[in-house]
C-alpha cells in the first residue's frame, strides 16, 4: 500500500523573489491558506498517511503551520470563533503524521527524494513537487488514481502532460512503447529523458510533479551520477528504474499551476478564489468587471 508521500520543500525559489527572500515560496498564500497545504491534502485525499518535508533550516515555517499552536486556538474557542478553529484544528487529520529530513546541501530533486530514504524504507511512495497545484474540477483526483494502479500493477507511475515543441527543453520529456494515452490512463514508458534539445525530444509528454515509485528506486538514487545541470536527477533514476522494473506514463486529466514562478501563481490564486466557497460569487463578478 502507498502511505507514504515525499515532498522536497527545500529549494530557495528564486523565481519568486523578491517575496521568497523571508517568506518560504511553499507558504506563499493561494486565497486564504499557503500553496503547500493544497499538496498535503491532495496527497492526504490519495490514502497517504505520513508526509515527508524534505526541508531546509530556512523553512521551519512549513513545519510549524502544520503544528498544533495552542494559544491561537485557545483564543478563538474563548471568543467563539468556532469556524476559524474548526479550520485551524483540521489542517492535518488525526491520522496523519508529519516528518521532515533535511537536504543539507542544494544537488538536485534525486538528491532531495533519496534524503528522505531513511523514513521511506523499502515501502512504495509518492513524490509531490509543491510549486505545481493539481485541480481535477470534481473527478476523481489524478493522485488517487495513480495511486491505485500502481497498487494494481506495480508499475511506477510518472503523472505527464503535453507541452510545446519549442518547450521540451524545459522539462523531463518520456518516450512511450506505444501510443499517447488517453487522459485517465496509463501506459508503458521506454525512457525519460531530462531537458532533451527542441527536436530531438522522444515526445512532447512532459513529467507534471507527481509519482508513485517502488521503494528500490532509494538504491537507485544512491547510485545515480550527476546529470543535467550537475545535479542528481530523478529523472536518471527511474530511466535506470526501467531496466529492472515497469514504469507507466500516466496522462493527468486535471489542470496543473505552476506556482514556482509570478505568473502561474496569479493564475493560481484567480483559478482557486473563483471557486472558493465564501468568495467566489464576488471574485467571479470582480473578474468580469475587469474583462469589461
Amino acid at each position: 500500500m502507498v502511505r507514504k508521500a515525499v515532498l522536497p520543500v527545500a529549494g530557495f525559489g528564486s523565481r519568486m523573489l523578491p517575496a521568497s527572500k523571508s517568506i518560504p515560496k511553499e507558504m506563499l498564500p493561494i486565497v486564504d491558506r499557503p500553496a503547500i497545504e493544497y499538496v498535503v491534502k491532495e496527497a492526504v485525499r490519495a490514502g497517504i498517511k505520513e508526509i515527508i518535508l524534505v526541508t531546509h533550516s530556512a523553512k521551519t515555517a512549513i513545519e510549524d503551520y502544520f503544528d498544533t499552536q495552542f494559544e491561537l486556538e485557545e483564543q478563538l474557542e474563548a471568543k467563539g470563533k468556532n469556524t476559524l478553529l474548526a479550520q485551524v484544528r483540521d489542517i492535518l487529520p488525526h491520522d496523519v503524521s508529519l516528518i521532515s529530513v533535511r537536504q543539507h546541501r542544494a544537488l538536485g530533486l534525486g538528491h532531495a527524494v533519496a534524503c528522505a530514504a531513511p523514513v521511506v524504507g523499502d515501502a512504495p511512495f509518492a513524490v509531490l513537487l509543491p510549486d505545481v497545484l493539481v485541480d481535477c474540477d470534481g473527478l476523481d483526483e489524478d493522485l488517487g488514481i495513480m495511486v491505485e494502479r500502481y497498487q494494481a500493477s506495480g508499475a511506477a507511475q510518472i503523472m505527464v502532460e503535453e507541452v510545446p515543441a519549442e518547450r521540451v527543453d524545459q522539462y523531463g520529456i518520456v518516450a512511450l512503447k506505444g501510443g499517447v494515452p488517453v487522459p485517465g490512463e496509463s501506459t508503458p514508458m521506454t525512457a525519460v529523458v531530462e531537458k532533451p534539445a527542441v527536436g530531438e525530444a522522444p515526445s512532447q509528454l512532459s513529467v507534471v510533479g507527481r509519482y508513485v515509485l517502488p521503494g528500490e528506486i532509494m538504491g537507485i538514487l544512491a547510485e545515480t551520477p550527476r546529470g543535467a545541470g550537475n545535479e542528481i536527477q530523478l529523472t536518471d533514476a527511474i530511466a535506470s528504474l526501467m531496466e529492472r522494473a515497469p514504469v507507466e506514463a500516466y496522462a493527468m486529466r486535471g489542470r496543473t499551476f505552476d506556482c514556482g514562478n509570478k505568473a502561474g501563481y496569479l493564475q493560481a490564486i484567480f483559478h482557486f478564489a473563483a471557486r472558493h466557497p465564501e468568495l467566489g460569487e464576488q471574485v467571479r463578478e470582480m473578474m468580469a468587471a475587469e474583462l469589461g
